[in-house]
Formats: C-alpha cells, sequence, structure tokens
C-alpha cells in the first residue's frame, strides 16, 4: 500500500510541471492568435474603408487637384484639403432637390413595409384563416420574382391609372417588391416567441389589437429594425426603379448624380461630394441602429 501511494504521489508530481508547461503555453499561444487576429481584422476593416475614405479625400480637394493626383496625396499635401466643394454642392439645386426626393420617397416605402410586414408577419405566424399555409407560399414565391420582370407590365400599369413617373408610384413599387421579404422575415420570428406567452395575454383579456402592439411588437423590435435598416438601404441606393419610375423633374439623388456624370463628364468636384453625401445618410441610419440590428440578425441562433 505505502509503495503503491508512493508511486501514485510521484507520478502526480511529476505530471503538475508538464500541466503547468502545457497551460502556459497554451495560454501564449492564445494571446498570439488572438493578436494575430485582431490585426488581420483591422487590415481587412481598412481595406473594405479605404474606398469611402479615397471618396471622402476626394470630395474635399479641387477639380484640377483631382485630375493631377491621386486621392493619397493629400497626406504630403494637406493644404489640397477645402471645402468648397460642398459650398458649390449646397448651390447645386438639382442635387439638393434630388436629396429631398430621395428622402420623400425612401421614408415612406420604408414605413410603410414595415408597418404592413409586421401586420402580415403576425397574421400568417398567429392567426388561424382559410388557406393560410398556401398563401405563405405565395408569398414565398415571390421573393424570386425579379424586379426586371415587372418593369415592363408595372409601367403599363402606372401610366393607365395615371402614377407613372410620379413620387407615389416609386413609393408603391418599392412598397410591392419590399413586402415578400418583409412579410416572410418577420412571420419567421414572431413564430418564434412562446405561445404560453400569448395564451396568458389572452387570459387577461387582451385582443389581438393590444396582443400585437403590447406584446408581439416589443418583443419583436429588433427583427423590425433590420427590416427597417435594410429596406431603407434597398430604396435610398436604388437607381433602376428610380429611374425608370421617377419624375425626371425631381430625380432621387442616384439618378441626378448619373445625370450629371452624363451631362458633366469632368464634373468630378461635384460627384465626389454628392456621392458621399448619399453614402453618409444611410450610414448614419445603419450606425444609429446597429444595436438593434445585431440583435435581430442573432434572433433565433441561440434559445
Amino acid at each position: 500500500m505505502t509503495t503503491a501511494s508512493t508511486t501514485a504521489t510521484s507520478t502526480t508530481a511529476e505530471d503538475i510541471p508538464v500541466k503547468a508547461e502545457r497551460s502556459l503555453g497554451a495560454r501564449l499561444a492564445a494571446r498570439a492568435g488572438g493578436g494575430a487576429m485582431r490585426i488581420f481584422l483591422v487590415l481587412v476593416g481598412l481595406f473594405w474603408l479605404m474606398p469611402t475614405i479615397g471618396l471622402l479625400l476626394s470630395s474635399l480637394r479641387g477639380a484640377d487637384d483631382i485630375a493631377a493626383t491621386g486621392w493619397w496625396k493629400v497626406f504630403t499635401a494637406p493644404s489640397q484639403l477645402t471645402f468648397d466643394n460642398y459650398s458649390r454642392l449646397l448651390d447645386n439645386p438639382t442635387i439638393t432637390h434630388s436629396l429631398l426626393s430621395t428622402v420623400m420617397i425612401t421614408v415612406p416605402a420604408t414605413v410603410l413595409v414595415v408597418v404592413i410586414g409586421s401586420l402580415a408577419g403576425y397574421a400568417f405566424a398567429w392567426m388561424e384563416f382559410p388557406g393560410r399555409d398556401w398563401w405563405f407560399l405565395v408569398v414565398v414565391g415571390l421573393l424570386v420574382v425579379p424586379v426586371q420582370v415587372a418593369l415592363v407590365p408595372v409601367s403599363k400599369l402606372f401610366g393607365a391609372v395615371g402614377i407613372f413617373e410620379t413620387t407615389f408610384g416609386v413609393v408603391i413599387f418599392h412598397t410591392a417588391f419590399g413586402l415578400p421579404f418583409a412579410i416572410f422575415l418577420l412571420r419567421n420570428f414572431f413564430a418564434e416567441i412562446p405561445r404560453e406567452l400569448l395564451e396568458a395575454a389572452r387570459l387577461d383579456g387582451a385582443g389581438e389589437i393590444r396582443l400585437f402592439t403590447r406584446v408581439v411588437m416589443p418583443l419583436g423590435g429588433p427583427a423590425i429594425a433590420s427590416l427597417g435598416i435594410f429596406q431603407f438601404l434597398w430604396v435610398w441606393n436604388d437607381m433602376l426603379v428610380a429611374l425608370i419610375f421617377a419624375d425626371s423633374d425631381s430625380p432621387p439623388i442616384t439618378v441626378a448624380l448619373q445625370q450629371q456624370v452624363r451631362q458633366f463628364g469632368n464634373n468630378i468636384d461635384v460627384l465626389a461630394p454628392g456621392a458621399f453625401v448619399s453614402m453618409v445618410i444611410p450610414l448614419a441610419v445603419f450606425f444609429a441602429f446597429q444595436r438593434q440590428f445585431v440583435s435581430g440578425v442573432m434572433a433565433g441562433a441561440v434559445k
């Protein structure tokens, strides 16, 4: 017994330094790997932001400087930086009016998709009505319909009802094509809400409207915020639909910038700040709701 105990004690004593050494090596490897990964991610982030940085610096340079050298020249000649381009941009009625037109198109199209998509998603998730599953299959099928297929027939329809080349027509088009994805996303999110929670609210006397506004909407905030961000970015950055359906006298910013390129090929001192301003607004919206966006993307990944 004494020999066996001594052997066990000796074996344990010999293993302790090895385990400690391995633990120290593992910690060093983990720290080195974590540091290398952070450096790699920072480099990837900088590489991804390089076009944005280049556009910003180009928007702060004069037309002659832009034509002569690249935007990286400002690091050796910072005196090239000026805000004159933005002053001229604000004096350009075409660009400023196009920004207003873009807001008038994007905000209603986003609000309508979020509101209607939320109501329809709740109905498909928790309400019983004839043909519910078949109707939802129709909605899923509409997800694969490309926008290009509908351009000609919708143009004829809008022309017949008198809304072709109007802001209202563009809003209706974006709303119609944004609803299938909105209904699909919110229905799947609302379906993950525990049934017991809804039944408890019904036992307390809550009707469908109160149940939707007091229980489902607060719980679905992350998914709704994600949908709103997606829809806002899609509509704001759209040019194809706006080029066909928008009023030619008040086009959105994407079409206005394209017209500037067509009319004034070397008008880079207006194009650069205009493109940067059109990009900053959706970026600001994204960063303002990034926390809700991440929550909505991760919702359902872990139960």
